[in-house]
């Protein structure tokens, strides 16, 4: 009986990895080429043992710490720990993203788009889709795990050794199998591919802000988060393999009871029910702008908790931030106070940057959900009646820059809160929001890139995420890695002023604001001409 479930897995299996033959390698080849250009940076970043050891100082403080994990290794800062400690976490979560969207792509897409119910009328077994996305997925991780361990050790840099190298690929590969269960188990939860999406998304968003609350305050609650579990395993320092087998047997646990799951639901439905819709629509709900926002309700909410929570965790540490420069000497000669400013208030553009490149996820996601209604044939009723491409384009364009500012705001505002709260001089709220709104430019251009692909050639709208991920690459490690100036004015994070240490430049804001509305505008024109899928 339940040989006759896992029918013709086999089949499927090869044939996710030929719809997948691009997609996967560009996923394995691109985190390994990350990884390494990391590595490789690191071994000849600093001149000598001084300079690391200057570098480690800097991790001890509070932000550091809630940003990258609790340090360790920091009293011989050599490059193995010093890449385990800055980059495991990152390259973690990016490891996540790509397990939550090659699965969700597999199960729930496929499900929406009727490919499962087509396959299933073939002799295929009921677990089979599941199965076959499940071995795929463990499978790929397995390759990236050994892809990193193998890269890393062939760099020979003394301290990356290749037993913390296999544990380093093992963290990262462990990680990618935990969030694939996850996924899974969502996508028997829920009863369509954005819901799945957004409860995956907001698991790894949970992870990361209780294990940055966890490694600040309480070490215990670090151990709640999955994040906190693969950094127990202090690669290149102690090498802990328990933690990845923690990770490994609670991801059997979880895609065992995600298969069970599977084989009691009916197709197109999920555990947690749909409520039915209001027999009239309200007047809102008629319009192109009232649609989309209903479609992305849930969601806008979720992100919108999410943003003010991320901005609480960050301002909870800066209270600590001034003690911590003023009681450490070599933190004091490394940032040298400017007049008029504080040491926080110097460190706290930082934050801004990294807050604000955050804070244009949900924007994109939002904007983008238009390339995903036309894919499923869901434009061309709208279009029949009395509605313009143009408005329909706006709409979600609008959608995003209302949501964009919201966002944003609500951040700088939980950044303030926390902030306020523990600081005993604190930073007015003004200060926040001039430091943090200045960055809106940068993201109307991201929000130009996405309405330019999706009116030009919609199969390029993966470029937005590519620009999003180059800047949070470049801004956010290029002064740690010492990175070319050039590479950070190629991103329109590089250009904004550092509020409030800088000058605020009008004509840079200006610029920025002109080259988004250019590319909104080639966007409208391409929407207008094009043929609209479905």
């Amino acid at each position: 009986m339940w040989k006759q479930r896992f029918s013709n897995t086999g089949s499927l299996i090869f044939f996710i990895l030929k719809r997948d033959k691009i997609r996967i390698p560009i996923w394995l080849i691109s985190i390994t080429l990350m990884t390494l250009l990391t590595a490789t940076s690191f071994a000849g970043l600093y001149a000598n043992e001084q300079e690391r050891q200057a570098i480690a100082e800097t991790m001890k403080n509070p932000a550091m710490t809630a940003m990258l994990g609790k340090g360790y290794g920091l009293e011989n800062y050599t490059e193995g720990p010093m890449m385990a400690h800055q980059m495991l976490l990152f390259t973690a979560i990016v490891v996540a993203i790509m397990s939550i969207m090659l699965v969700t792509r597999h199960t729930r897409n496929d499900e929406e788009e009727g490919r499962v119910e087509l396959i299933r009328s073939l002799p295929v077994g009921r677990l089979s889709t599941v199965t076959a996305t499940l071995v795929v997925m463990i499978a790929t991780n397995v390759l990236l795990s050994l892809m990193i361990a193998v890269s890393l050790f062939s760099l020979g840099i003394e301290s990356i050794d290749l037993y913390g190298s296999i544990l380093y690929g093992a963290a990262l590969g462990s990680t990618g199998i935990f969030f694939t269960g996850i996924t899974l188990l969502f996508a028997q939860l829920s009863s369509n591919s954005r819901g799945t999406i957004g409860l995956s998304f907001t698991l790894l968003a949970l992870s990361y802000l209780i294990r940055a609350v966890g490694d600040v305050s309480n070490e215990a609650l670090s151990w709640v988060s999955p994040l906190g579990w693969i950094l127990g395993s202090e690669v290149y320092v102690n090498n802990y393999w328990w933690p990845i087998f923690l990770t490994l047997v609670s991801s059997v646990f979880i895609a065992l009871t995600a298969l069970y799951l599977n084989a009691l639901r009916d197709l197109g439905s999920g555990f947690i029910s749909t409520k039915p819709g209001k027999r009239h629509a309200s007047r809102f709900l008629n319009s192109p702008f009232g649609l989309a926002f209903r479609l992305q309700r849930t969601g806008i909410i979720a992100w919108a908790i999410g943003m003010f929570i991320l901005g609480v965790s960050y301002g909870s540490v800066l209270g600590d931030l001034e003690s911590f420069f003023s009681s450490n000497e070599m933190m004091a000669e490394m940032l040298p106070p400017v007049e008029g400013y504080t040491l926080t208030e110097q460190f706290m553009t930082m934050l801004m940057a990294i807050i604000s490149m955050l804070c244009t996820i949900p924007p994109i996601m939002f904007l983008l959900k238009l390339k995903g209604e036309e894919k499923r044939g869901q434009l061309e009723p709208i279009l029949s009646k009395s509605v313009s491409r143009y408005k329909l384009l706006g709409s979600y364009m609008l959608l995003s820059l209302i949501f964009g500012f919201i966002m944003l705001t609500l951040a700088i505002l939980g950044l303030w809160v926390a902030a306020d709260s523990v600081m005993d001089d604190p930073i007015s709220l003004q200060s926040f929001l001039k430091a943090g709104l200045v960055y809106l430019p940068a993201l109307w251009i991201m929000t130009g890139i996405g309405v330019a692909t999706i009116g030009l050639k919609p199969k390029l709208t993966g470029l937005t995420w590519l620009v999003l991920g180059y800047s949070f690459f470049v801004v956010y490690l290029g002064g740690m890695l010492k990175l070319p100036e050039w590479m950070a004015n190629l991103s329109p994070y590089g250009h904004i002023p550092q509020i409030p240490v800088e000058e605020i430049s009008y004509f840079s804001l200006t610029f920025l604001s002109l080259i988004a509305i250019v590319l909104m505008i080639f966007g409208f024109i391409g929407f207008r001409n094009r043929d609209i899928a479905g």
